[in-house]
């Protein structure tokens, strides 16, 4: 229900309010690095009541020296295959956990579109989500708008961390 003359927030996605819900019942902390994602990834998880009890913090990370500097992605690695490869993903999410303090991290990197980057194709994506038993990455190609892959790299990136919290090994 709405408030007459009251700003309209957008709905929380589904994915966020499961994600949260579910680092809420393990007393679970997050942190999140995005490229890709520009944000979003953390705007999701904002729009849910509730996501202070988990959410350290986000930090976008869009330039290949901020992944170096901010969340120390090897210099090595951006040198040989760029920013845009799942080991990126990887170092950004264990750069982001310990920055930010969480004992569970996502990361987000790629290609978003319209045309190619760095060798690779629009639609190219990796997502990574750490917790406290290792990192998971997903590499991805997705087909669509630039909007399209964002949002579904985030819907990946939510889903890739309840798979992570609900691992029991």
């Amino acid at each position: 229900m709405s408030t007459p003359g009251a700003p309209h927030a957008p709905a929380p996605q589904a994915g966020a309010e499961g994600a949260v819900a579910a680092l809420a019942a393990r007393g679970g902390t997050l942190a999140v690095a995005e490229s890709l994602s520009g944000g979003a990834l953390t705007a999701a998880l904002v729009a849910v009541p509730g996501v202070s009890a988990v959410l350290r913090g986000g930090l976008v990370a869009y330039a290949t020296e901020l992944k170096r500097e901010l969340l120390g992605v090897d210099a090595d690695l951006l040198a040989r295959h760029g920013p845009v490869h799942p080991e990126v993903a990887r170092q950004m999410a264990a750069g982001a956990a310990r920055l930010l303090g969480a004992d569970h991290a996502l990361a987000t990197t790629g290609v978003a579109g319209p045309g190619p980057a760095d060798g690779h194709p629009a639609g190219t994506a990796h997502v990574a989500a750490l917790g406290p038993r290792g990192v998971v990455v997903r590499s991805l190609l997705l087909a669509g708008t630039r909007p399209a892959v964002r949002s579904a790299t985030v819907d990946v990136a939510l889903a890739l961390l309840i798979q992570v919290l609900d691992d029991p090994a």
